[in-house]
């Protein structure tokens, strides 16, 4: 039966549109139709760039202010009084409230089946118009981090659909309502990258060659280990974390590569350190992940679930405030990856999932482990079933 579903994603950054994206295609490919909107364009003219932009100028200039802000607004742990009490938080109501009418004219207009969203604004806004029964068709929540923040759960919505199941039991336990496991969405190259076998070895035959090629000449006898700084080239001591790496090769023969996203000035400046790669954005991300060994990780997102789809080990180090610290603390708790501190942390927790074994071959077997079912063919289930009648 063929459906139609609104899908509402977010460009901040790229792992929200990436996870819309990817939905969209495999409903497609069902024969269902679909349309992608941006919270962001719903909200009042200007609205949504000047939101957009004081949350990346913030994360990249005074990311500890960005961690007090998201500490008053979406930690999902209850802020206490003086006497111990649980105070209620400031919410994002009222930026949903600007996107109610926008909403509901894009679903007059589309008429679809159900209404997925992929960032936490259009979670609220659908949970509200949900509860009020304005919204009339199902509304599932696909939650895209491994910390789930207040953000996500409102409970008017009727389903969330999680990266993993303690997430899913967080949602569930908070909202009252349906919630499961589904596991990160990612396109089908980065399963197919690997099978987590021996450093280098990841990857069907002649997938990557090209970029194993070029990291070997640039770097013959090293593993090759990527280090993400997201679409914005967001993080705390970037340069300091791969210029320690390439100075350590005789410990511990790496070569860095800095994942600088759309960030050119961070490109360039760390095209400039010897024995490290600077790269901007890359298209052919899955490509370049079955030439590297392992990834270290600052935020818990898509380029983390990429790397543990495609068999590589994941350290998360230096995390973003805010939702960066919770996701990479609750993949670390998950046990698909490690969160360490300082230099000599970070080198020997390379050097245990480097080496061929068991401590490798483990972590790369639980990170795969993640991704169980299909999110797009529990949406189409959902939707179908009405969820709340």
């Amino acid at each position: 039966m063929r459906q139609r579903f609104l899908l509402l994603s977010a460009s901040m950054g790229a792992g929200h549109d990436a996870v819309a994206g990817e939905l969209a295609a495999r409903l497609r490919a069902r024969g269902h139709l679909v349309r992608t909107e941006d919270v962001l364009a719903l909200l009042p003219s200007g609205v949504g760039a000047a939101l957009r932009a004081a949350y990346r100028g913030t994360v990249r200039r005074v990311p500890a202010l960005y961690g007090a802000v998201y500490r008053g607004f979406l930690d999902p742990e209850p802020e206490r009084g003086t006497r111990g009490e649980s105070v209620a938080r400031p919410g994002s109501a009222p930026l949903a409230l600007l996107a109610e009418r926008p909403l509901m004219e894009a679903v007059g207009k589309w008429q679809p089946d159900g209404v997925v969203s992929t960032f936490h604004l259009s979670a609220q806004v659908t949970g509200r118009l949900r509860k009020r029964g304005v919204l009339r068709v199902p509304s599932v929540v696909s939650v895209i981090d491994f910390g789930v923040h207040r953000g996500w759960l409102h409970p008017g919505n009727d389903a969330h659909l999680c990266v993993t199941g303690a997430a899913a039991r967080t949602a569930g336990a908070v909202t009252g309502r349906h919630a499961e496991a589904t596991g990160p969405v990612v396109p089908a190259a980065f399963l197919r990258v690997g099978d987590g076998g021996a450093p280098g070895e990841t990857g069907p035959a002649g997938e990557g060659q090209a970029w194993r090629g070029e990291l070997g000449l640039l770097a013959p006898g090293r593993r090759v280990v990527l280090v993400s700084a997201g679409a914005w080239g967001v993080g705390s001591e970037l340069l300091s974390t791969v210029r320690q790496l390439a100075d350590g090769a005789d410990v511990l023969p790496v070569l860095p590569v800095l994942l600088c996203g759309r960030d050119e000035r961070l490109r360039r400046r760390a095209a400039r350190l010897p024995g490290v790669l600077a790269l901007g954005w890359v298209a052919d991300m899955a490509e370049l992940m079955s030439a590297a060994d392992a990834l270290i990780d600052n935020a818990a997102g898509q380029t983390a679930a990429q790397a543990l789809a495609a068999g590589l080990p994941v350290i998360g180090h230096r995390p973003l405030p805010g939702h960066g610290a919770q996701g990479v603390r609750a993949m670390a708790d998950a046990g698909v990856s490690e969160l360490v501190g300082d230099r000599g942390d970070l080198t020997a927790a390379l050097r245990r999932v480097l080496e061929p074994g068991p401590v490798r071959e483990e972590r790369i077997a639980r990170g795969r482990s993640l991704f169980r079912t299909d999110a797009a063919q529990r949406i189409t289930e959902l939707a179908l079933a009405g969820v709340r009648t």
